[in-house]
């Protein structure tokens, strides 16, 4: 049995589904949970979004078979702007996960935003720390070692890079942050709404680098709410 949460699912034949996990030991893994989508089916009460899961699979294929799912406990109840946060969370590991990868710090750090969103407490620092250590677990750390705190920076997603600049030019101003943001991002240090602000900015800027291919369909449902 594994420590999971379900991240997606979707319909799989007649009434199956197939659902994708982020496991403790192996990261993201792709199951078929068979019977899922039937009315009387024990499956369709568990394997919900948010839920802590202990599973078991078999299979030697990338897309295994669910053998056993059973709920550990809730983490509460999420709906609202929590709600939305927690599927775009869940949307990034979906798409930026590596299958079969163990990332465990990771799995911390995502029960530690869930717990921030049931609980209603700092919720946008921890999503800006989730962000952050989600970069640096993928292999994709900000190079942030020799940033200066009185020098101007800007952020060049294609070559992963801070580039030192003199002045801000218009066309670039989302793009420049001083080194001093910075090594607050680096700290997860989000207590003004300055360094939320510019820690929005950041991240936003990286992960729109990494989904280029796809814009997040989580960020369309916050702009509807």
């Amino acid at each position: 049995m594994q420590a999971a949460y379900v991240l997606h699912s979707r319909p799989y034949l007649e009434t199956s589904g197939i659902v994708d996990l982020f496991t403790l030991e192996q990261g993201k893994v792709s199951v078929v949970a068979k019977g899922l989508r039937r009315p009387t089916s024990k499956l369709r009460g568990v394997m919900q979004p948010f839920v802590p899961l202990h599973v078991h699979w078999r299979g030697k294929q990338p897309l295994k078979s669910l053998l056993v799912a059973e709920a550990t406990g809730l983490n509460g109840i999420i709906q609202g702007s929590a709600l939305m946060c927690g599927l775009y969370i869940n949307e990034l590991l979906q798409r930026l996960l590596v299958p079969h990868e163990p990332v465990p710090r990771l799995y911390v750090y995502y029960q530690y935003v869930l717990n921030a969103l049931v609980a209603g407490d700092d919720v946008e620092g921890a999503l800006r720390t989730f962000e952050h250590k989600l970069l640096s677990e993928i292999g994709y750390a900000l190079p942030i070692d020799t940033v200066l705190a009185n020098q101007l920076y800007y952020f060049d997603p294609p070559s992963w890079s801070f580039e030192a600049v003199t002045s801000i030019d218009e066309d670039l101003r989302h793009s420049v942050f001083s080194g001093q943001q910075l090594l607050d991002i680096a700290d997860d240090c989000y207590e003004t709404p300055a360094q939320r602000s510019a820690a929005k900015r950041l991240m936003r800027l990286a992960i729109d680098h990494l989904t280029a291919d796809r814009p997040l369909q989580s960020r369309r449902l916050f702009k509807k709410q």
